[in-house]
């Protein structure tokens, strides 16, 4: 083997292990991304089925039902215009409360239940994720302005 196919054998072996260690390293990124989602996004099935992900809101008022195993508590999270059910077995933040901000982490399945790995409860009683936030002023400003629509359609069927 001379100097020059050498020099290309070894230039190809670097490419392959570069190749190798930033095909491994983008593996591994897209593994661990996670992203968020509102509950009407949820409902609407703009989120992945069997793939971790966010899902903020409010813990819907009179939703939270503990089952019989004292650990595993079923409650909606509600973004004002969707509510999706969420399962979690564990204990839950001490500020976990109905009419709070909430952030969960997991997975969906194909029945609509979001089952739960983590709960993020806020912190303080100014504090919502902003993800969340945003998320239900989006839904206020939905809710808005289908109020304002249908109170148009009214009036103007009124006047005819």
């Amino acid at each position: 083997m001379d100097a020059k196919s050498k020099k290309l054998a070894l230039i190809g072996a670097a490419v392959v292990a570069v190749g190798a260690g930033v095909t491994l390293a983008l593996n591994a990124f897209n593994e661990n991304l996670v992203f968020f989602f509102s509950p009407t996004q949820v409902v609407a099935k703009e989120a992945p089925t069997g793939r971790t992900f966010r899902l903020g809101g409010v813990v819907e008022p009179g939703s939270v039902k503990r089952q019989a195993d004292g650990v595993t508590v079923v409650f909606h999270v509600t973004d004002t215009a969707q509510a999706v059910p969420v399962q979690y077995t564990g204990i839950l933040p001490d500020l976990f409360s109905e009419g709070q901000g909430v952030v969960v982490q997991g997975k969906l399945d194909d029945q609509g239940l979001f089952t739960a790995s983590e709960v993020l409860a806020k912190h303080d009683e100014n504090y919502m994720p902003p993800e969340a936030a945003q998320a239900l002023e989006d839904a206020h400003k939905a809710g808005v302005k289908k109020a304002q629509e249908e109170a148009a359609a009214k009036a103007a069927a009124a006047k005819s």
